[in-house]
This record gives structure tokens, C-alpha cells and sequence, in this order.
């Protein structure tokens, strides 16, 4: 077993990077890819001397939009899969795909999207085996046959499953789908054989694209940094197909969900409303589902931010009935065995700890002890009297705000909704200006020289305070459900003015990458 000294895959000396969703990146087809304007934006990485590109989590997703309300821990989100691509190998004709391109440039409209995106994607696929070169479908056979019986073929019955009835949560099918009674999953599997396949190709096409993009980013020296919520939805392929991971009944009925308590922010605290995990359960196999999870994660970023930390040392679990989180109580999560399991079978933890929020000493020392880096965000810090810059410590992330935070102009100007009063507001800046020693018109800057000046081994700003963007560009609200994961950067704002400047605060902060 390697030593906890080594628990870090986060790449060596200072860097810099960059936060930018794979569904913002610019294009022609409604909706960022993973194809050839994601090795654009490689390029403009590497103009920019940023080395590391951070992007949120990549499962498909369902009603809301939300990457962190995945169909699948383990699945690619199909509407990220590359049409061009497809257009280039064949599977597709120009104008099959012209439609797409009728789509707004500046937002997702996912609405729109789906089903146009949908329709090729099952198109390409059941062309797959008659247009496809002898090459391409040999990749294909390897890749259902490494991944089919761990998650592939599981996934594949759920979509089956979840189209043939109207979309709703798997707990709401006919019972014998619910229960996975035998009979009723081998008739699906006869019937809808064609439909399988075909949604196992479509993964094919993400994750072929993928490891390219991957490749590809490697070779111009950008390391790719992921994200992974600690829970899962209960509308998921996993929870469906393993309920027996969760704190959830046959009928997929949960006994407990997930929250925060009340805080500053809500006096009801956060009904989050995923199911919990059953971690005596976890514990029995040695965590064996999490070591696959991570070492899955793992083939696609070189390391990932487990979001919601605190819950492997504590969490907070509100009865399944409760209309808020005010009557949940907290509960002993599992501590050192987990990671002390994933290590054993992984080797050195390419993790890094979203430690935000009020964090006990006890969560603390968990993440040290397995050197495990944490995160400071600039935005929840900098007006604080007891936060100084020379405590950051070295094995930490320095952001200056992260997705769910307004882009740091928004922050600084303070915009509508904002739950900040309009003294603290005013006491922000004010801090800001004195602690950056910056001037508001070049708020967005200042930050992130001082993000860049701390002692933090990685700092990152979202794209959107590297273009010096306002409130109109946040891409998320936590606790709202509608117009979040929008937002796309356009070709045209991506100009070699831009890059430079990032470039200059780089090499100006001893960030830029060698050679």
C-alpha cells in the first residue's frame, strides 16, 4: 500500500486554470462538445499558459438540466457527444444535422436540444454497424464488452425503461420493472433489442470522443480536472439497479434523504432529497462500489473534487416525510475506511476535497490525514476579518468563485436575489478593493491576481471572470430549478486580447507552465 504522502494526482509546482463546463464551450449544434471545439479550447488553454481545465460532472442529465442530478454515475451525457464528428465518419449527412445549427449560439436551450440531438444520435447509431469501418466497430465490441456487465447493460434497460413509461422515476413503473423481476427484464431485453443497442453505441461515440479529447489535451500539457457529487440521484441507473448500496426499499422508497442544516444562508436549512447510502453495507465488501466509481472517474480527468466532502466524516440525514431540513439529525459517515479501501485497490487518490461551509475540526483532519487538498473561494472569504491570504495552505485550491457562485463582477456589484444585505454588499467591496488593491472596474482582474498571488498549488477562476463577464453569465443559482446551466461563451469572446492577459497574470504569478 502506498503512503497517504502520495494521495494526490494534482499535477506538481504552481498552475493555474480554468472552470468552464463542457456544455459552455462555443459551436455550431446548440450545446457545447466534446469534439472539436473542446480541442479548440485546449489551444486557447494553452495561449492562455492554464494547464488545468476543471469542468462538472459529466453523467447524462434529466429534468432541471443539472450535471449534478445524473441519470448514471458511470454513463457520458449523449448531448455532449460530438455531431461533426459523426457527420465526418459517415453516420451522418450535412443537412440531417442542419437543424441543430438553427439553435441559439449564446445559451442552451435544452427544450430545443433534446430532441432534435436525440433523434441523430439514435439515428448514427442504428447506422453504426453498416457504415462504421471494420476499425470502429471492433472498438465498439471492445468497449460493450469491458463495460456491459458492470454498468453498460444496466444502464441501457433503465433509458428502455424510463421511455416506455413517459420518463417518470423508476419507482413510479409497473412494480415487476421496479422489483426487476426476471421475467420482465429478459421480455424487455427480447423486445427492445435493437434499442439497447443502440443506446450502448451512443455511449460508444462519448467515450471514443472522449479519450481523444483527452489525448489531446495531454499532448498540449493540460491536465483535465473533474467533479463528483458524493451522492446520486434516486431516479439513476445505479440506484435502480443496485438499491441495495442506498437506504432505500424494494419499491425504491427511501427511509432517510440528504440535506444541510439550517445555516446562514436558510433558516430551513437544504432538502436536498437524495437517497442515503447503506454504509455498513459499503463496508461489508470493502467499499467496492466506490472503487469502481473513482477508478471510472479516474479513465476520464486526471483527478476529480468530491463535492460535499464533510459527509464521509458526517451527514446530515432528514426522514424521508419531512418537508424541510430542520428535522434532521447527524449521522457517522465512514470516515478513514473509505479512503483508506479506495487507496488499497487504486493507489494514490486523485481527489481533491469540496470542504466548503461550516467544516468541523473533526472533517479537517479526515482530509489532512490522507493529504487529501481542500479549496478556498475567494468570494466567501475575503470580507472576513479572521481570513488572511498567508494562511492559505499550499495543498489547496484557490478559486476565485466556482459555479455556483455569481461571477465575481455579478458578486461584487451585488445582483438581484442577492441574499446578502445591501451593507454587507457594500462591506464586500470595500474589503475586496482593500485586499486585492484593486479599483471596481477591474474587480474581476484583481481577483484573480490575488487567487493567483496565494500559496495555493492550483488556482482557477471560471471562464466567465477571465472575460470579465456580470451577473448575465452565471451559469448557476443554487435552489432554483429553472435557467441554470445555460450559458455558453461565443468564438468571438475568446479573442488573442483575452488570452494574453491571462497569460500575463500567469507568468506574473510564477503559474505558468514550464518549458
Amino acid at each position: 500500500m502506498r503512503s497517504k504522502e502520495e494521495n494526490t494526482a494534482m499535477p506538481g509546482g504552481r498552475r493555474a486554470g480554468v472552470c468552464l463546463h463542457l456544455t459552455s464551450l462555443p459551436g455550431p449544434y446548440g450545446i457545447g462538445e466534446i469534439g472539436v471545439a473542446a480541442r479548440e479550447f485546449v489551444d486557447k488553454m494553452v495561449q492562455m499558459d492554464l494547464s488545468v481545465w476543471q469542468f462538472l460532472p459529466l453523467g447524462p442529465t434529466a429534468y432541471g438540466d443539472s450535471p449534478y442530478q445524473s441519470l448514471s454515475t458511470f454513463a457520458g451525457n449523449e448531448m455532449l457527444v460530438d455531431i461533426g464528428d459523426l457527420v465526418e465518419l459517415g453516420l451522418l449527412d450535412k443537412d440531417e444535422v442542419l437543424e441543430l445549427t438553427t439553435l441559439p449560439h449564446r445559451y442552451v436551450d435544452y427544450g430545443a436540444l433534446i430532441p432534435i440531438k436525440s433523434r441523430l444520435l439514435r439515428l448514427a447509431a442504428s447506422r453504426f454497424e453498416d457504415r462504421a469501418d471494420t476499425a470502429l466497430k471492433e472498438a465498439c465490441d471492445r468497449f460493450v464488452a469491458d463495460n456491459d456487465r458492470a454498468w453498460l447493460h444496466g444502464y441501457a434497460l433503465y433509458r428502455i425503461l424510463k421511455t416506455k413509461h413517459d420518463e417518470r422515476p423508476w419507482p413510479d413503473w409497473e412494480s415487476r420493472y421496479v422489483r426487476r423481476e426476471a421475467a420482465a427484464i429478459a421480455e424487455i431485453e427480447s423486445s427492445a433489442d435493437a434499442q439497447i443497442a443502440d443506446i450502448k453505441v451512443v455511449q460508444f461515440f462519448f467515450f471514443e470522443q472522449w479519450q481523444r479529447l483527452r489525448d489531446y489535451a495531454h499532448a498540449q500539457g493540460i491536465r483535465l480536472f473533474g467533479d463528483m457529487p458524493i451522492y446520486i440521484a434516486l431516479d439513476s441507473a445505479d440506484a435502480w439497479a443496485h438499491p441495495e448500496i442506498l437506504r432505500i426499499d424494494r419499491d425504491g422508497r427511501p427511509e432517510a434523504i440528504a440535506g444541510v442544516p439550517p445555516d446562514y444562508f436558510s433558516e430551513d436549512g437544504q432538502l436536498w432529497g437524495n437517497p442515503l447510502y447503506d454504509w455498513d453495507r459499503h463496508a461489508a465488501d470493502g467499499y467496492s462500489w466506490w472503487v469502481d466509481r473513482l477508478r471510472a472517474t479516474a479513465e476520464l480527468a486526471d483527478f476529480v473534487r468530491i463535492d460535499h466532502f464533510r459527509g464521509f466524516e458526517g451527514y446530515w440525514s432528514v426522514p424521508a416525510d419531512s418537508k424541510t431540513a430542520k428535522t434532521g439529525s447527524w449521522e457517522p459517515g465512514p470516515g478513514d475506511a473509505i479512503f483508506d479501501a479506495m487507496q488499497e485497490k487504486l493507489g494514490a487518490l486523485p481527489i481533491v476535497a469540496e470542504d466548503l461551509g461550516v467544516i468541523t475540526p473533526e472533517v479537517e483532519a479526515l482530509r489532512d490525514r490522507h493529504h487529501i487538498p481542500g479549496m478556498v473561494v475567494l468570494q466567501f472569504d475575503i470580507a472576513d476579518p479572521d481570513f488572511e491570504f498567508d494562511e492559505i495552505a499550499e495543498n489547496s485550491l484557490c478559486y476565485t468563485g466556482t459555479h455556483d457562485n455569481d461571477t465575481t463582477l455579478g458578486w461584487f456589484r451585488g445582483s438581484p436575489g442577492d441574499i446578502r444585505s445591501l451593507d454587507e454588499i457594500e462591506r464586500t467591496r470595500e474589503m475586496a478593493l482593500e485586499r486585492t488593491h484593486g479599483a471596481p472596474e477591474t474587480i474581476p482582474f484583481d481577483m484573480i491576481r490575488a487567487a493567483f498571488a496565494s500559496n495555493s498549488r492550483l488556482a482557477i477562476a471560471p471562464m466567465q471572470d477571465y472575460l470579465g463577464l456580470g451577473s448575465e453569465a452565471r451559469i448557476n443559482i443554487p435552489g432554483t430549478s429553472a435557467n441554470n446551466w445555460r450559458w455558453r461563451v461565443l468564438d468571438t469572446e475568446l479573442t488573442d486580447s483575452v488570452c494574453d492577459n491571462v497569460a500575463a497574470m500567469a507568468a506574473a504569478a510564477g503559474r505558468a507552465p514550464a518549458g
